[in-house]
């Protein structure tokens, strides 16, 4: 399956976000993915290309400002970032190409911005998919940052993420661990929102996530106003679609023809 790129201007001039568009001829709402702290379009792989072939529908991916081919982005996010993506730059995104209704993929803090944005656009969002998101901060989320954070200061695993990123690495990195590991983002949590979560929620999440417990998908099915369907995958870690990917693709698509 082909794809396309297509240029997202950001408001008051601030540059643009670059999006891919895997396009199916089927008359059903795209799913639009959300990628994770650290990523781009680059680093789903050949996940979007599967998802439009096996779902016969329209997949769109982008680089989120700041990410990937996107604009660089001069100053950290604020901690309403995640309230931000849901408010000013997905509904850039689906204006641009015209998506009225649609579905929701995010993975990690990808799939926290897919639940809040749920919230926010309502009956628009037909169904949402969280992939090892998280509902709050908790010591095993600041423990694995702070992991990371050594291990990204090491030369050769900086250059692997500056393959994705650019000269915006340094800033991706802060991004992630300045602001989730801030006296600010500390109390963050979903669980406000996930009350307005009135779409069908599939909630993912590895038993071996090494940024979070099993307390976050139980506080996202325990939470969320409409139904729910709730899977932890055996023996895996933070990336189940990279990990067990034609497991999640049979579960996203069997949930979606529901």
């Amino acid at each position: 399956m082909t794809s396309r790129t297509i240029r997202i201007p950001l408001p008051e001039k601030k540059g643009e976000m670059i999006a891919r568009l895997w396009e199916s001829e089927a008359d059903r709402a795209p799913l639009v993915l959300l990628h994770d702290s650290l990523g781009a379009i680059a680093t789903w792989r050949d996940f979007p290309e599967r998802l439009a072939a096996r779902l016969d529908r329209s997949v769109i991916a982008y680089d989120r400002w700041g990410f990937g081919e996107s604009s660089a982005r001069p100053l950290r996010p604020s901690a309403r970032f995640i309230e931000e993506e849901a408010e000013i730059y997905l509904p850039r995104v689906l204006d641009t190409l015209g998506v009225r209704e649609f579905a929701l993929f995010g993975h990690s803090v990808g799939g926290a911005m897919a639940v809040t944005a749920a919230a926010h656009f309502g009956s628009r969002c037909q169904a949402v998919i969280s992939e090892s998101a998280q509902a709050f901060v908790e010591d095993r989320t600041r423990t694995g940052i702070e992991a990371a954070a050594t291990k990204f200061a090491r030369p050769e695993v900086f250059a692997k993420l500056e393959k994705y990123h650019g000269p915006k690495t340094a800033w991706v990195l802060d991004a992630w661990i300045g602001v989730w590991l801030s006296p600010e983002f500390r109390d963050w949590s979903l669980r406000s929102t996930l009350a307005h979560v009135t779409s069908p929620l599939l909630i993912l999440h590895g038993d071996q996530d090494e940024y979070g417990s099993a307390r976050f998908p139980e506080t996202l099915r325990d939470g969320a106003a409409g139904s729910t369907e709730m899977h932890l995958l055996t023996d895996c870690g933070h990336v189940p679609h990279r990990e067990k990917p034609d497991l999640i693709l049979d579960l996203v698509a069997e949930f979606l023809v529901r």
